[in-house]
């Protein structure tokens, strides 16, 4: 879809994925069965309201949101209604900016199969800069050695391997332990960083034993975790060499592990990201993303492989610019797919197949910028809410973003290797785990309820005072 110079290839491509699990779609399984999903996902609604009347909730929205930061489905709906008012004069921009270099590839209405790869052509033209190009730059030695300095400044911590200590599952991977300044060890964590064959794919941080205390037999357990990724492995006598994307997904996964190593919570089921709530445990993780795009940060993981030049500047400002390319258009995907799920959701009674997607078509109308075509039918494919765990929690990606830039946006202000505003945020985040509220947590740090203008501004929505204005004009508030 994305470097297909086949227009109608791309749209065959676009149509099989989009109509999928749905009565477009005439695949079956083994047994001859259709593979429509749309009594399936009725069932599942009616199944979830049942369970919210049986627990006394009106709805299963409510059920979800119990558990979580927001504290009701108003709360979350004005959230994303506000956000999507705020980037829509940029997703607008971004339309015309792939409309305006369609014309140039002789298409002249831009349709749903067009617009990523019209957008990657945008991106060479405008940026020049491919992930490739910067590799080089990153080799993983020097982008973890880099992480670790930046943890070391910010939080007084230090880290050191001991992988010739103990026993592992392949020889790829590495272990560490985990100091503070009185050099009294904390925890450790092991990478698992490459790829090989039969091991899954992604990249995950999973803790093997929380911290733990049991008093009456003055035992302590320190907190372990696996911190795993699929990277390149070494070649040719080179280090493994990352593409930004990939060192943006290996500060997110450390974030996930500084949040689990450095509790102080010695009841397990509340200690490092046990009992956070599912809208803010992503809080550290996309947080700790921040310093990969600080030219500081940048400057402290990088350097090329061969010679040892740090990233040149019209790499890094082509890198930095093209952080936000389109994020106008992918903020409202992201905001119809979160809208979406919340509504159908809370919605009394459970809603059949028509209705989902009367409501599906109605959020489109209110968010998207861009028709989508009639035989769309994304709904009947989106396992995040129907056979995964994000059912009323899909808003969950923008809500723990909102958070991220607004708690960075204090290191922006102090100093973002400033190690009083470090230890602050791992006294009032990292450190206490799920034994408070995660708002409580927040305001702790912050000295304030979350605010959305960090966001917007570090999703390139310049003119954000205008923006704030036409949200509130429609909504209570625009904070959290």
């Amino acid at each position: 879809m994305t470097h297909a110079d086949d227009r109608s290839l791309r749209e065959t491509m676009y149509r099989a994925y989009v109509t999928r699990a749905s009565e477009f779609d005439a695949h079956t399984n083994a047994k001859g069965e259709s593979l429509n999903n749309a009594d399936i996902m009725g069932q599942i609604l009616q199944l979830r309201e049942q369970k919210a009347k049986l627990l006394g909730f009106d709805n299963y929205a409510e059920v979800s949101l119990s558990t979580k930061m927001a504290d009701n489905v108003a709360e979350v709906e004005t959230f994303l209604r506000s956000l999507a008012t705020q980037a829509t004069p940029a997703a607008k921009q971004d339309l015309a900016q792939l409309q305006k270099y369609a014309q140039d590839y002789g298409i002249e209405e831009l349709q749903a199969w067009d617009s990523a790869y019209i957008a990657e052509k945008v991106k060479q033209s405008e940026f020049s800069l491919s992930q490739e190009e910067i590799r080089p730059y990153f080799p993983l030695p020097k982008v973890i050695g880099g992480l670790f300095a930046i943890v070391e400044r910010l939080y007084g911590i230090k880290v050191q391997e001991q992988t010739a200590f103990v026993s592992r599952w392949h020889d790829d991977v590495s272990f560490y332990q985990l100091f503070d300044a009185d050099d009294n060890v904390l925890g450790g964590f092991y990478f698992d960083l490459f790829a090989r064959s039969g091991k899954r794919g992604g990249a995950w941080m999973s803790g093997f034993q929380s911290r733990y205390s049991y008093d009456e037999k003055n035992h302590q357990q320190l907190p372990v975790c696996f911190m795993v990724g699929n990277f390149t492995p070494a070649l040719d006598g080179k280090p493994s060499l990352l593409t930004h994307d990939e060192v943006l997904t290996l500060f997110h996964e450390f974030g996930h592990g500084l949040h689990h190593l450095l509790t102080q919570v010695t009841v397990g089921d509340v200690a490092g990201v046990n009992g956070v709530e599912w809208d803010a445990v992503e809080l550290p993780s996309q947080f700790m993303e921040n310093w990969a795009w600080d030219a500081e940060g940048i400057a402290l993981i990088s350097s090329h492989v061969e010679t040892g030049a740090p990233l040149p500047k019209d790499k890094l400002a082509a890198l930095l610019a093209v952080k936000n390319f389109q994020s106008g258009m992918q903020t409202l995907r992201q905001i119809e797919f979160a809208l979406f799920d919340l509504l159908i959701h809370a919605h009394t009674p459970a809603l059949d197949y028509d209705g989902i997607l009367a409501t599906l078509n109605s959020v489109r109308d209110d968010i998207a910028i861009m028709q989508t075509p009639d035989y769309n039918r994304f709904a009947n494919g989106f396992s995040h809410i129907f056979a995964g765990g994000y059912a009323a929690g899909y808003y969950s990606y923008k809500w723990a973003e909102l958070l991220s830039a607004d708690a960075f946006s204090k290191f922006e202000e102090e100093g973002i290797f400033n190690p009083v505003t470090g230890k602050a945020f791992r006294d009032t985040i990292l450190s206490v785990g799920g034994s408070f509220p995660a708002k409580t947590n927040f305001e702790n740090f912050r000295g304030r309820s979350a605010s959305i203008d960090a966001l917007l501004r570090h999703s390139g929505f310049a003119d954000t005072k205008k923006g704030r204005a036409a949200a509130n004009a429609s909504t209570t508030h625009g904070m959290i």
